[in-house]
């Protein structure tokens, strides 16, 4: 089954670390085939950035994300950006905190800057917080999958407080 991935915030945030995580859980751990693209420049530290990830069961032909069927939405200006004209199949994950507009499609709201801030005591792992809410809210990869592309992606010394995010993600997205 294809699923195409968009992640949207503001620079920053991570959003494009989460796709490559995604793209690895589903490449590596999960024997799916994955392409991430991403789009940053000027946004990249303030402005909206953009992330995506095309995960299928057959080879992938063409890399790009158009239709997206799931969209994980970390900033009102990412929401407007790229997740307004969100098709009512879809499924979007948004930052409640940040996030102030709704979707005509399925949303779900996860609270992931404020668990990191007053929980973790560090917001920098609000995406991390993200992706576990979005493996058990959609399905796309496993937990067992996500968690280990997690544990080869964050940085050396930071596992126990990225897992602990994951975890919190988890619980959140099961809600």
């Amino acid at each position: 089954m294809r699923h195409e991935v968009l992640f949207s915030g503001f620079g920053g945030q991570g959003v494009i670390l989460s796709a490559v995580i995604l793209g690895r859980a589903a490449a590596l751990y999960s024997n799916k085939h994955a392409v991430q693209t991403q789009v940053y420049g000027p946004e990249a530290r303030g402005g909206a950035s953009m992330s995506a990830v095309v995960i299928d069961d057959e080879p992938i032909l063409y890399p790009k994300v158009t239709t997206p069927d799931i969209y994980v939405i970390m900033s009102q200006q990412g929401f407007e950006k790229y997740g307004a004209g969100a098709s009512p199949e879809a499924t979007m994950l948004v930052d409640s905190e940040l996030v102030f507009s709704r979707p005509q499609c399925a949303c779900i709201e996860i609270p992931a800057t404020l668990e990191a801030k007053d929980t973790l005591g560090r917001v920098i792992v609000a995406n991390i917080i993200m992706l576990g809410a979005l493996v058990t809210a959609t399905g796309v990869v496993s937990e067992e999958a996500i968690e280990r592309a997690v544990l080869d992606s964050v940085p050396k010394g930071t596992e126990d407080l990225n897992l602990k995010a994951l975890h919190r993600g988890f619980e959140l997205g099961k809600q």
